[in-house]
């Protein structure tokens, strides 16, 4: 099968990409391709690739998460920090679910076109806050910004079942319960459009989390294992950080997540 034709060699295209709105519309077109019938999808492909994943920009400069600095909403400045942080969020998603779609051979032809979806969202994010980003007199890359998420992508690409557990289920789902407070506070400080983004941001990732609850316990039934103490082991296993709260218990319960579960969170 001809490279420029699959989908998940398409997808590890993009995720080389390092300019961000370059990679943002070359998913966009990858997305608008494969739904009129341009790409196919090989789920037994094994794609070679090489050591610089993902494709990232020169800027932001990366440092240690306490090392991000923050600034009051109160100023133009500090809102300007927060879409910022924010937009590299996104960035990191798009790249994140790029990996998912590409790196992991034979799964079911549903568990690639979910992540293309995912991975097209996320572009979507991400242009909507770089563009906000503007309207603040900044760009993507004018401030520092962490890598932790990215860290438990790479920590996880050798089993498709940790990487649901732990990036979508884990990392991704804390979003759902950081998402509402920082709308509060920067429609507050009157930055409306940004916390309609927020809005649109928030409606989705419900659907990205539920995606990775949906694969995680496809994996634990196909593979004869307990959802729960499953995910209990992989925590320890790859050092997944203790989630606290509050919770958005609504928004879990839409994403996916069990009543035993939430209990758990209550």
């Amino acid at each position: 099968m001809s490279q420029a034709l699959e989908l998940r060699a398409q997808a590890l295209r993009w995720l080389l990409e390092t300019d961000p709105s370059a990679k943002a519309a070359g998913v966009a077109a990858m997305a608008h391709a494969f739904a009129g019938g341009a790409l196919r999808l090989d789920s037994a492909a094994v794609h070679p690739h090489h050591e610089a994943i993902p494709g990232r920009p020169a800027r932001p400069v990366l440092v240690a998460p306490r090392q991000v600095g923050r600034r009051s909403m109160a100023t133009v400045e500090g809102r300007a920090m927060l879409v910022h942080a924010l937009a590299h969020i996104e960035f990191n998603a798009v790249n994140l679910a790029l990996d998912a779609l590409w790196r992991f051979p034979g799964m079911p032809h549903a568990y690639y076109t979910d992540w293309l979806r995912v991975s097209k969202e996320e572009a979507d994010h991400f242009t909507l806050l770089a563009g906000h980003l503007a309207t603040l007199g900044h760009a993507y890359g004018d401030f520092s910004a962490h890598d932790s998420l990215w860290e438990m992508v790479e920590n996880t690409r050798d089993d498709v079942l940790a990487r649901m557990a732990l990036v979508p289920r884990t990392l991704e789902a804390r979003g759902l319960d950081a998402i509402p407070p920082l709308r509060a506070k920067i429609a507050q400080a009157g930055d409306l459009a940004a916390a309609a983004i927020l809005d649109i941001i928030l409606r989705d990732e419900v659907g990205h989390v539920e995606i990775g609850n949906r694969w995680y316990g496809f994996l634990c039934e196909a593979r004869g294992l307990p959802l729960r103490a499953t995910y209990d082991a992989l925590v320890v296993q790859y050092r997944a950080p203790v989630l606290k709260g509050p919770f958005n218990l609504d928004a879990r319960r839409r994403a996916g997540f069990s009543e035993e579960e939430l209990a758990r969170f209550a």
